[in-house]
C-alpha cells in the first residue's frame, strides 16, 4: 500500500559504528549524568484527580507547563480550589511568587491543562487553558513582563482578563491540546487540534506582537486506512511534539489514531498506529516528508494525510497499544529524535487491555535520525511499569535522557550512537504519581534538567506539586 512506503533504515536494529551514529561526539565529551541539586515546592495542596490515567497538572502534551526565560523560571498549575496559577522564581531561588489569573478549572478532565508561551517580539507571557474538544480560556501578560522580570512586580495587574478568544480571534468550538512555539524570528505560534479524537485535524495560529492570525489546518482526518483486521475512514494525527531547531526548521513526529475500532485485533486495545515524521522550513506553512517532498499546505486543500507516501519512519499496526503524544527533541545538528512506547511483539501480537498491557509489558524506544541520514531505533531496557508517557531531552553534548513515569531518568551517550541506555536516577524519594512536565528551554540555557511532578494521592485529595533540578554535564 502507498502509505507503507518506508525508509528502509526506519526498521529497528540498524547497526552503525559510534562515530557514524553520533556525528558530533568527540572522545573527550562526557557521557550522560544527572546530579540532583534541589527541589522546590510550588503548592502543598494542588488539585488532584485521575482522569484518562493522568493528572491535569502533569500531562505529557502540556507544552509548556514549565519554562525558563531570561534568568527566571515559570510554572502553571491549578490549586486545590481549582484556581489557575502562574508562578515564577529567579533561577536558583528556593521560593516561588504566585499569581492567580482569574480562571477556575471547569471539569475534572486531565486534558484541560495550562500551557505557556513567550512572544519574544514584545516580551509577553501567554497562557491557554481548560479545553477538551470545546472552548478555551486565554490570558496574556502586559508587554515587556518577560524582558524585565527583576524590575517588574509579579502581581495580577500584570495580566489581562481571561478571554474565550485570542484577542477576538475565534478558532474553533472544538479545541484541544494548546502548544505554544516561539518562532526563530520572535513571533509566537499556537498549535492545536480541531474537532475530536479519532476525527480531528491539527492547526496553527500565529501572533506577531500586534495581532493573532489563524494560519489554518494542516493535517487531514480523511482517507482510508486498512489493517489486517479492517478499515477506517476517519482519524486524527497526534503529535509527539512540534519544535524549531537552532537552524529554524520545524519538526514534528506523530502517530495516527483511527476512529473505527475494526482496525484492531481487540476492542480493549487502542487504534494508534505507525510513527510518522514531517518538517517545515517556512514556519509551518508547508510540510514535507523525510525525502523533502511537500505533503501538506497549512490552510490549503492539500493536507498531510494517512495516504501520503514517505511519512512513516517506524511502522506498527494498531495491535500493540502504541502511545500518542510522547516526546521529541532535536540535537545540536538539528537532527530529530523521539521517544515512542508500545508493547513489543515478544509479549504477543494482540493487546487486549491497553492500560494493563502497557503497564505489564510496555517498553520505550528511542527513534532518531543519525549523521548518515538514516533512521535508527533502540529499545530502552527499562520496563515502563505504567501506561503513561516518557519525556526526552538532549544535553549540550547530544547525550540523550529519557524521563520515565515516576521521575525515573535513563541516559544514553552520543559516543555510543545512543545505544548504551542505563538508569541514572531511579525516582527515589519523589513519590511521583506518573508523568512529569519538562522545562525544555532550561536545558539549553543553563545545563539543568528541571521537571515538575505531583505526589501520589488518592481520590480527589490534593497533594504537593514540586519542581526538581538535576545538573547535566558541564
Amino acid at each position: 500500500m502507498r502509505r507503507r512506503t518506508l525508509l528502509a533504515a526506519a526498521l529497528a536494529g540498524a547497526v552503525v559504528t559510534p562515530a557514524v551514529a553520533s556525528g558530533t561526539a568527540r572522545a573527550a565529551d562526557p557521557g550522560p549524568s544527572v546530579t540532583r541539586t534541589g527541589t522546590t515546592t510550588l503548592d502543598n495542596q494542588a488539585i488532584f484527580f485521575v482522569s484518562y490515567d493522568g493528572l491535569v497538572n502533569n500531562n505529557s502534551f502540556q507544552k509548556n507547563g514549565l519554562l525558563t526565560y531570561k534568568g527566571y523560571q515559570y510554572a502553571v498549575w491549578y490549586t486545590a480550589d481549582r484556581g489557575a496559577v502562574v508562578g515564577r522564581r529567579a533561577l536558583g531561588a528556593s521560593t516561588w511568587s504566585t499569581v492567580k489569573v482569574g480562571h477556575t478549572l471547569r471539569y475534572n478532565d486531565s486534558h484541560n491543562v495550562i500551557s505557556m508561551g513567550v512572544s519574544k517580539v514584545d516580551g509577553r507571557l501567554h497562557l491557554n487553558m481548560d479545553s477538551h474538544s470545546d472552548g478555551f480560556t486565554y490570558v496574556k501578560s502586559v508587554a515587556g513582563l518577560m524582558d524585565n522580570p527583576g524590575g517588574l512586580s509579579w502581581t495580577a495587574s500584570r495580566f489581562g482578563a481571561p478571554q474565550s478568544t485570542l484577542d477576538g480571534l475565534a478558532l474553533t468550538s472544538q479545541f484541544t491540546y494548546p502548544q505554544f512555539i516561539s518562532t526563530p524570528d520572535g513571533k509566537l505560534q499556537l498549535s492545536y487540534r480541531v474537532a475530536v479524537s479519532g476525527n480531528g485535524r491539527n492547526a496553527l495560529a500565529e501572533y506577531d506582537g500586534t495581532k493573532w492570525t489563524n494560519l489554518g489546518e494542516w493535517s487531514s482526518s480523511t482517507g482510508t486506512y486498512t489493517s489486517e483486521h479492517g478499515s477506517s475512514t476517519a482519524r486524527n494525527m497526534y503529535l509527539h511534539g512540534i519544535d524549531y531547531d537552532r537552524n529554524g526548521r520545524l519538526h514534528s513526529f506523530f502517530t495516527w489514531r483511527e476512529q473505527n475500532g475494526a482496525v484492531m485485533c481487540s476492542s480493549g486495545g487502542i487504534t494508534n498506529h505507525d510513527t510518522g515524521y514531517v518538517y517545515s522550513d517556512d514556519r509551518g506553512r508547508t510540510w514535507r516528508n523525510n525525502a523533502g517532498t511537500v505533503v501538506g499546505v497549512t490552510g490549503g486543500s492539500d493536507k498531510v494525510s494517512v495516504t501520503d507516501t514517505g511519512l512513516v519512519v517506524d511502522p506498527l499496526n494498531p495491535d500493540h497499544s502504541l502511545m500518542n503524544q510522547e516526546s521529541q527533541f532535536t540535537d545540536s545538528a538539528g537532527r530529530p529524535h523521539a521517544i515512542i512506547s508500545y508493547v513489543p511483539g515478544r509479549f504477543g501480537q494482540c493487546t487486549t487491555n491497553y492500560v494493563a498491557d502497557r503497564t505489564a509489558n510496555g517498553r520505550a524506544f528511542h527513534v532518531r535520525k543519525n549523521a548518515s541520514g538514516s533512521w535508527q531505533k533502540t529499545e530502552i531496557p527499562v520496563p515502563l511499569n505504567s501506561s503513561q508517557r516518557t519525556k526526552l531531552i538532549l544535553d549540550k553534548y547530544d547525550n540523550a535522557y529519557a524521563i520515565f513515569p515516576f521521575g525515573r531518568i535513563a541516559g544514553a551517550s552520543a559516543a555510543s550512537g545512543h545505544t548504551d541506555w542505563r538508569i541514572l536516577f531511579d525516582g527515589s524519594g519523589l513519590n511521583a504519581f506518573g508523568e512529569v512536565v519538562i522545562d525544555e528551554m532550561r536545558v539549553a540555557q543553563d545545563g539543568v534538567l528541571s521537571f515538575m511532578y505531583q505526589e501520589k494521592s488518592s481520590g480527589t485529595t490534593p497533594s504537593a506539586l514540586h519542581v526538581v533540578d538535576f545538573r547535566l554535564p558541564a
